[in-house]
């Protein structure tokens, strides 16, 4: 059997006394066997932010495990960029909504600035926001397992830049042939 917490957020995780976490609150969650991939829900389950797209849209993929792998993509790009994702009070536009921010940052190969950060950090939380875009990838299918999710974060190999893990409105016009004026 599997559980599939649907609601993967900072709210849920608890530290024990050695700081180790703890996932609570399993209200949304539900018990499926392993051998079924992909299950069935009436409505979508968890907290805005942190929901998978396949919670809305059925066309993306079916819903699985890998719900909870987008939720907690989510949760460590929140943790790494010592902020939550979306933030209206950003300095800049193209800051209000972080995981597109730092992806185009990575991608032009610039380097995220983290403030009071020593070199060591800077690469773990490097290494935390590439595992967080794969994570967060639009498609069920492109995310890893959680498996896998922990051997990227705990290995030492160099992890590949990941494709554009979300579509912005303007990639969408374009897609459907709509010309998009700036």
């Amino acid at each position: 059997m599997q559980i599939l917490h649907f609601d993967i957020k900072p709210h849920n995780i608890l530290l024990d006394e050695n700081f180790n976490p703890k996932i609570s609150d399993f209200g949304l969650a539900k018990l499926y066997p392993t051998n079924d991939s992909i299950v069935s829900l009436t409505a979508a389950r968890g907290t805005m932010g942190y929901l998978a797209p396949e919670m809305f849209y059925k066309n993306i993929g079916g819903v699985s495990y890998k719900a909870d792998v987008y939720s907690f993509g989510m949760l460590l790009m929140e943790m790494a960029g010592r902020r939550k994702n979306m933030n209206p009070f950003a300095d800049s536009v193209s800051q209000i909504y972080f995981p597109s921010w730092v992806y185009e940052q990575l991608h032009a190969g610039k380097d995220v600035e983290i403030k009071d950060a020593v070199e060591k950090e800077k690469k773990m939380v490097k290494k935390m926001i590439m595992v967080a875009l794969w994570c967060i990838q639009m498609k069920p299918s492109d995310r890893p397992s959680m498996n896998k999710v922990v051997e990227m974060l705990e290995g030492d190999s160099e992890l590949q830049m990941p494709p554009k893990p979300f579509v912005a409105p303007r990639e969408i016009a374009e897609d459907h042939g709509i010309s998009v004026a700036l």
